[in-house]
């Protein structure tokens, strides 16, 4: 991915440049609003200059990476743009993560600073960070969400000081890091680069027609891929507003109805919006929905959609391939498929799996893909497997071309990459079973997927033990003092004699999915 290859799309300005010509193209307009309050374009921009110049006082400087643990509240959108606009390189890590995943990570990019939120239930980040920091190599500052250094300046000099600083970055530079839901070990690294992460999220703005006077309701982690695309990035492309809420409906709806949202995207744990008292209201001002995370029935289509709003799919990858429904086609097509690419550039391609070698259309294969904002490497990691010998990105998703409407859409039907799928967090099987087999009882174990209503997946561990019996509570126990995040927990427990194995001696993990999936069918 280069600007030779690219530059008929990539724009030619910062992340922190864009937004400035966007606040003095709209500054009386509502750029993001949440629980915590509103920002206009003009006093985001302002502030976030301000915060800016205190990060670079404390000695912080451009290139530097900063691992960001916030939730969704107003401070983080204005945190985000501040570290931009000091030049600082955001490592987009989850509230949820622990010391096994936060550790790996700052190491392996030198953070140099570590962002976390005061009060967030479940954990003090803040006393987490400090502990993180302790004999840490390169980490030097503990930023709090809340407590930000803002330099008392003049606007117009703290407008200057960022200037100064945005001219040494390159457009083309890695402006964050994101994580992947990669096969093996903690989360592979991800630079998005300024040019073409603005790029994704302007794509996607257009392909949904957004303009200055939409509105953009965003409930899942803002500090995910998702997020910072579809949510930040995206409505503030065109100049509009970002509604920011926290994942739960009861405290997300009331804000969503109160400004008027126009455009939202529901992640799978969202899918029972339509259920809530409060949607019929919402629905008098929905334009756009899009649903994303799991197959769409029939039946949620149609309650989405029940006050007259387009609704169509997402899919999208940390990686970056985005792949939406087009306005103006077919029910079939948006129900059976996800879409096609946002960018004319994006370039799609179902292969055999691990060949170079496309399958026809309708038959199942490996989803692979190169394009303006996909990434052509991980960072620190030399993985070619990752990528066809032209850089196209193999994506370990089953997918097919359908031809519907004159598209050459695509739906997803299935993984090749064990991974779990769990309301949005995705589960790197392996590295749960690496762990489980620390357990001094545990001799076999495999961790799959087991249907869930709600969340649409949970892990359940198949173990075999040394004769010691294993209990759910046991691995809780095993897995918290191992620092691992809560979402990587199984949530039950099957304890068998020997893990079922195919003819050829492989884990047949099939045979284990379907036998939990009769079992929570059945009751059992």
């Amino acid at each position: 991915m280069t600007r030779a290859e690219y530059a008929d799309v990539w724009g030619t300005r910062t992340i922190a440049d864009e937004l400035h010509a966007v606040a003095l193209a709209h500054p009386d307009r509502d750029a993001v609003v949440a629980a915590q309050g509103r920002r206009t374009y003009a006093a985001l921009d302002a502030e976030t200059d301000r915060i800016a110049v205190g990060l670079a006082d404390l000695g912080l400087a451009p290139g530097d990476p900063v691992i960001v643990q916030v939730t969704n509240r107003l401070e983080t959108v204005v945190a985000w743009y501040a570290l931009l606009k000091a030049g600082l390189v955001p490592v987009a890590t989850l509230a949820a993560h622990r010391g096994h995943e936060i550790a790996h990570i700052s190491r392996a990019v030198g953070a140099r600073a570590h962002l976390v939120e005061a009060g967030t239930r479940g954990i003090d980040l803040v006393a987490f960070a400090h502990e993180q920091a302790a004999g840490h190599p390169t980490l030097r500052h503990v930023l709090v969400l809340d407590d930000l250094p803002a330099a008392e300046l003049d606007p117009d000099e703290a407008r200057k000081r960022v200037e100064e600083i945005q001219r040494g970055i390159d457009p083309d530079d890695v402006a964050v890091f994101q994580l992947s839901g990669g096969t093996t070990g903690v989360p592979k690294l991800i630079p998005r680069r300024h040019a073409e992460y603005w790029y994704n999220a302007r794509a996607y703005a257009d392909v949904l027609g957004w303009s200055a006077d939409d509105r953009v309701g965003h409930l899942i982690p803002v500090i995910h891929n998702a997020g910072v695309v579809c949510g930040v990035h995206a409505s503030h492309a065109v100049g509009a507003c970002l509604v920011l809420t926290d994942h739960d409906l009861d405290t997300a709806m009331p804000l969503l109805v109160a400004e008027r949202t126009t455009s939202v995207l529901f992640g799978h744990v969202h899918y029972r919006a339509p259920e809530h008292p409060l949607y019929d209201e919402l629905a008098t001002t929905l334009r756009v929905v899009l649903l994303s995370g799991a197959k769409v029935s029939e039946e949620l289509f149609a309650a989405t959609g029940r006050g007259g709003a387009w609704v169509g799919q997402l899919f999208g990858m940390a990686e970056g391939m985005f792949l939406v429904t087009p306005r103006g086609t077919s029910a079939e097509l948006r129900r059976t498929t996800v879409g096609v690419p946002i960018s004319p550039r994006d370039e799609v391609r179902v292969l055999v799996p691990g060949s170079e070698e496309e399958v026809a259309d309708g038959d199942v294969g490996e989803l692979c893909c190169r394009g303006p904002y996909t990434l052509r490497g991980y960072f620190g990691v030399d993985r070619p497997e990752a990528f066809t010998a032209d850089g196209a990105y193999r994506t370990g998703d089953l997918a097919a071309v359908r031809v519907l409407d004159g598209h050459r859409a695509i739906s997803i039907e299935g993984r090749i990459k064990d991974l779990i799928n769990r309301g949005g967090e995705k589960i790197n099987a392996e590295e749960v079973e690496l762990l489980l087999l620390a357990h001094p009882h545990v001799v076999e174990a495999a961790l799959v997927a087991m249907p869930d209503p709600r969340l649409g997946e949970r892990g359940c561990a198949y173990l075999a033990t040394d004769g010691t019996p294993v209990t759910l509570e046991d691995l809780r126990a095993h897995l918290g003092a191992l620092d691992v995040a809560k979402f990587k927990w199984p949530e039950r427990v099957e304890l068998v004699e020997a893990l079922p194995r195919t003819k050829v001696g492989k884990l047949d993990k099939k045979a284990m999915t379907a036998e939990i999936t009769e079992k929570l069918r059945s009751g059992r």
